[in-house]
């Protein structure tokens, strides 16, 4: 017989309660709003139909206690995947904290790494600087054992040891350092601490130096004025030149330095921080902005042609907005290229009417002056005429090398540029 849930409702008994199965229980517990979970057992949810009907007054008190408790193994089921997620989150916090302590310590291993980096440069340097100290040190005391055994001071008499006032260079040039080609910089900057330490007049620095000159360095101050090779620091500057130890030449020492096989990676850090420093300085580099302006200047070179960045670099324009203009100045004076002229390109193309010749090549109209009439059609041109072609024809072959500077096609100037032309209407 089906289950009617209005006759139930209307006279509920335990034993009809008894007799329904778990779906009809659950119609009669959603009929009454009880509130329980699908997955719970028949005997359960007919306990809490049992419960709710003993409260409304319904059933009496007594029915609760003859109903059969089960053991409520759904609980047990819930407890046991509760444990099962938290030992899974567990696995997962554990998991995630190795993760970090593997990247904590890759961190100090990276550290570290840096700091034995760090160290062994700091270590090469002082090494450098402690040498650098023996031998000015070595050189300082070979000058006074010097002094001591010659028992003069510049300028003095070696008989009588009067000061006479004047500077004996003889006295002094065995203590110029030796000029080596190459390490020029050094040997300035060994010159000019020993100058200083030594108080030698300065406008004797000139005279003192040049006595140790060999090679390139010689020939150099040779070719100076008189009056230049008594300026010391104009023959540096000639010297330095001559040798390429200039802003430019610094900066190719740097771009084009690279680790030699012999070489550690420290001592090759360590060497492109001196090219990169030594540019630096010649370009007098002190600030951000100043460095700033150097690496844009350096790009915006690289990024024009040959023509453009020679004519820069004889500028020696130092800030970006000072090179653009000195650019833009110069492909506007050069826009026609090696032809120099400011023919129109069909002018070359123009047919000679007299002659029925439309490539051009035989002659311009016959109003030129020195044109063959056409009488004459069938005798040699003069010598005037065939030069005047010879130009036409070289100047037209020169103008297809020509290439614009806006939209940097060939053919044409800027002039005469129909990109540049709508840019502009724009």
């Amino acid at each position: 017989m089906p289950f009617n849930l209005d006759k139930f409702v209307t006279s509920p008994s335990v034993e009809e309660l008894d007799s329904l199965k778990k779906s009809e229980i659950v119609k009669v517990a959603k009929h009454y709003g009880i509130e329980f979970q699908p997955l719970m057992r028949k005997d359960e949810i007919k306990r809490y139909v049992l419960e709710y009907l003993v409260d409304e007054g319904v059933l009496p008190s007594t029915v609760l206690e003859t109903a059969i408790t089960v053991p409520t193994d759904n609980t047990f089921e819930l407890k046991r995947l509760e444990m099962e997620m938290n030992k899974e989150i567990r696995l997962k916090e554990m998991e995630r904290e190795r993760e970090r302590e593997e990247r904590e310590r890759e961190e100090k291993e990276r550290e570290r790494e840096k700091e034995e980096r760090e160290m062994q440069m700091q270590m090469q340097k002082e090494k450098e600087e402690r040498e650098m100290q023996r031998e000015e040190k070595a050189r300082e005391h070979e000058f006074r054992l010097k002094q001591l055994e010659l028992g003069v001071i510049k300028g003095s008499d070696p008989k009588t040891g009067l000061d006479t006032g004047v500077f004996d260079v003889s006295k002094h040039v065995k203590f110029v350092p030796k000029f080596q080609e190459d390490n020029v910089e050094k040997f300035f900057n060994h010159f000019e601490k020993l100058g200083e330490q030594l108080k030698w007049p300065r406008d004797k620095w000139s005279i003192l130096i040049q006595s140790n000159f060999t090679g390139k360095a010689q020939e150099v101050y040779s070719a100076l004025s008189i009056e230049d090779s008594m300026d010391y620091d104009k023959v540096k500057k000639a010297i330095l030149q001559a040798y390429e130890l200039v802003p430019e030449a610094y900066r190719q020492k740097f771009r084009k330095y690279r680790k030699a096989d012999t070489q550690t990676y420290v001592e090759f850090a360590y060497q492109k921080e001196r090219h990169f420093d030594r540019w630096c300085a010649s370009k007098k580099v002190s600030t951000f902005d100043t460095l700033r302006q150097l690496m844009l200047v350096e790009e915006f070179k690289r990024c024009v042609n040959d023509d453009i960045k020679t004519h820069l670099e004889e500028n020696k324009a130092d800030k970006l907005s000072e090179v653009a203009n000195l650019a833009d100045q110069y492909a506007l004076t050069h826009k026609f290229g090696k032809v120099g002229q400011t023919q129109n390109k069909g002018q070359f193309n123009r047919p000679n009417k007299k002659y029925g010749n439309s490539s051009g090549t035989t002659g311009n109209s016959g109003s030129q002056s020195g044109s063959i009439s056409p009488t004459n059609s069938g005798k040699k041109q003069p010598d005037s005429s065939r030069q005047k072609n010879d130009q036409v024809s070289s100047n037209k072959a020169a103008f297809k090398d020509i290439s614009c500077g806006f939209c940097h096609k060939k053919g044409h100037t800027m002039a005469n540029c129909f990109t540049l032309a709508k840019f502009k209407g724009d």
